[in-house]
């Protein structure tokens, strides 16, 4: 008689009997391969797009979440702990880590909040503010490029099916802004109303932000150093 296992199936285990066959898989990839093709566009484009201030980060032995840490602080001074923390999605004792680090090595400082002490406010110190714009000095022209390049293309396009001897003049914005709402239709349903907020107003709306701030400073010790 054959030996019966009484051990339930693993989370994972379950996880791959929900999958689809390959069969299934491979009909959707091949009706959708216009879709593919933007998906592997998008892992190109983010991986060249990051590799100019990886480099940078590299040279000081930092990573790619000090760099989140460092863009998001700079663009927005007095950001708090938990606003960044639902920005980032990542635990507290990842933030606090990366805190320290930044802290201790004098590129980032924390406030207290001037009505309510529970808040934990950040700002970039000059030697961060100088870190931050050649981080996003790279990418910043990487973009532009891109933008314009794309106009030049588009005004092509156009005269070439229209049939016009000149063409028009490129509007780089006409392609920023369309790139800017494939990206933001990207996001998910539940966060996109809170992320245009933020593109517009550099505002980040946080339930229960004082307790997230308080329980921040608790967890682990991770309360980085404040700066009068």
């Amino acid at each position: 008689m054959a030996e019966t296992s009484s051990q339930a199936p693993s989370a994972r285990q379950k996880a791959d009997a929900n999958l689809p066959s390959a069969s299934v898989s491979v009909a959707s990839v091949s009706n959708d391969e216009d879709i593919v093709r933007l998906m592997e566009l998008l892992f190109f484009a983010y991986r060249d797009f990051v590799s100019d201030p990886d480099t940078i980060l590299a040279e000081l032995g930092f990573g790619r979440a000090h760099h989140r840490v460092l863009h998001f602080v700079g663009r927005h001074p007095g950001l708090r702990v938990s606003e960044l923390l639902d920005i980032l999605r990542i635990t507290k004792q990842s933030l606090g880590r990366v805190l320290r680090e930044l802290i201790e090595r004098g590129y980032v400082y924390q406030r207290e909040g001037e009505t309510d002490r529970r808040q934990r406010l950040l700002y970039l110190t000059d030697r961060g503010r100088a870190l931050h714009a050649r981080l996003a000095a790279p990418q910043i022209a990487r973009i532009r490029s891109a933008m314009d390049q794309a106009a030049q293309d588009i005004c092509k396009e156009e005269t070439e099916a229209e049939g016009r001897a000149t063409a028009p003049h490129a509007d780089s914005g006409k392609a920023a802004r369309a790139f800017a709402r494939i990206l933001l239709s990207i996001v998910d349903d539940k966060d996109r109303a809170k992320v245009q907020k933020w593109i517009e107003t550099g505002r980040w709306d946080t339930p229960g932000a004082n307790a997230i701030d308080a329980s921040a400073d608790r967890h682990g010790g991770d309360r980085p150093h404040s700066r009068r």
